[in-house]
């Protein structure tokens, strides 16, 4: 069976590889003097490792952090494992006799964390401090332990909090993580995020560590009007259906048909990511608005055609991902829209 090939399907997301790019190309040119990595962690955002990480490493991108150690053989297909950063560290043996067996540099954000390197032999690592999110990261008291003296540290890290606000908080982090600089010798210091590159140079260092800003995420205005969108879904009408005035659509017939109207089955739902927080928006085909109706299913949303009635089984209709404004319309964040993209679209 494994050797019949099965129909195309019925859902995609078409990636804008120069955008992707273009905007790298951008949040590094913010970066300077330094330069900007790329964080590829939850398959790049959603949008897929293998075809992404191509586009970062040719665009110039040399830096990339993964989450997990499960995430690391993936992106190493493309580029080589020493440039591969694991936030999440070495908790346990096996995961620091990974990191040396496969040359990717683990993050240390604990004591602990020194210890299970130093004891698997150690090498180059990055160490992250907490300047004040209180997640990962070693104490700014833990800088001053003779165990972190011994770590031989490609990056010293922290992570801002509030960098898509104009918050005081940002300061205070910015004066604590100067403060870590001063009290640990490192290759390269590194402290922004996407947003955290558009807050202004001080925050830049010698790295920063875009995400969301690379597949079209705008977490601050002043990036609005440089970062383009990257990722474009689509879905393929299953069915027609003219619905009669007093027809109920979907589950618990909350919506009814007033008067004689095309709909279509469009072959996506909420487990594909398109959650029913976005049942109020509406899909497109070329151009014209075709509302939602009813309540969004696990595999099936009903869309009215009133606005397009050529429309046929198996057209592809357009999903809106511009993500500012989607996540402005359905109250989900730009990443959980992102990071919640279906497999069935990859």
């Amino acid at each position: 069976m494994n050797d019949i090939v099965p129909p195309p399907a019925t859902l995609r997301v078409n990636l804008d590889s120069n955008a992707l790019a273009a905007n790298w190309r951008h949040l590094d040119s913010m970066s300077a003097p330094g330069r900007a990595g790329a964080a590829v962690k939850a398959d790049c955002y959603g949008l897929g490792v293998d075809r992404c990480v191509p586009v970062l490493r040719k665009a110039g991108a040399r830096d990339f952090f993964v989450a997990h150690w499960s995430e690391v053989a993936d992106v190493a297909r493309h580029v080589p494992a020493a440039s591969i950063s694991v936030l999440h560290g070495p908790i346990s043996a096996a995961e620091a006799e990974y990191a040396r067996a496969i040359g990717a540099r683990p993050i240390i954000n604990s004591l602990h964390q020194a210890r299970v390197w130093a004891a698997a032999g150690g090498g180059p690592c990055d160490v992250m401090v907490d300047s004040g999110i209180n997640r990962l990261g070693l104490s700014m008291e833990d800088l001053s332990d003779p165990l972190v003296a011994e770590l031989e540290i490609n990056t010293l890290m922290s992570h801002l909090a509030s960098a898509d606000e104009q918050s005081p908080d940002n300061h205070r982090q910015l004066v604590q993580f100067r403060r870590a600089r001063s009290m640990v010798k490192a290759d390269r210091y590194s402290l922004a995020n996407s947003a955290g590159i558009a807050i202004g140079q001080d925050y830049v260092f010698d790295l920063t560590r875009p995400g969301l800003a690379l597949y079209g995420g705008v977490p601050r205005p002043e990036l609005t009007a440089q970062i383009r969108q990257v990722a474009y879904p689509q879905a393929a009408l299953l069915l027609r259906r003219d619905l009669k005035p007093g027809d109920k659509v979907g589950y618990n017939g909350t919506y009814t048909a007033d008067h004689v109207m095309p709909s279509g089955i469009v072959s996506i739902g909420y487990a594909d990511g398109f959650l029913r927080s976005r049942g109020g928006e509406a899909l497109a085909h070329d151009g014209r608005v075709l509302p939602l109706i009813g309540k969004v299913s696990m595999d099936m949303v009903v869309v009215d055609l009133t606005n397009a009635p050529d429309l046929q089984e198996g057209d592809w209709l357009d999903i809106p991902f511009d993500l500012p404004g989607a996540a402005q319309r359905c109250g989900l964040s730009q990443y959980e829209l992102l990071t919640g993209i279906g497999h069935r679209l990859r």
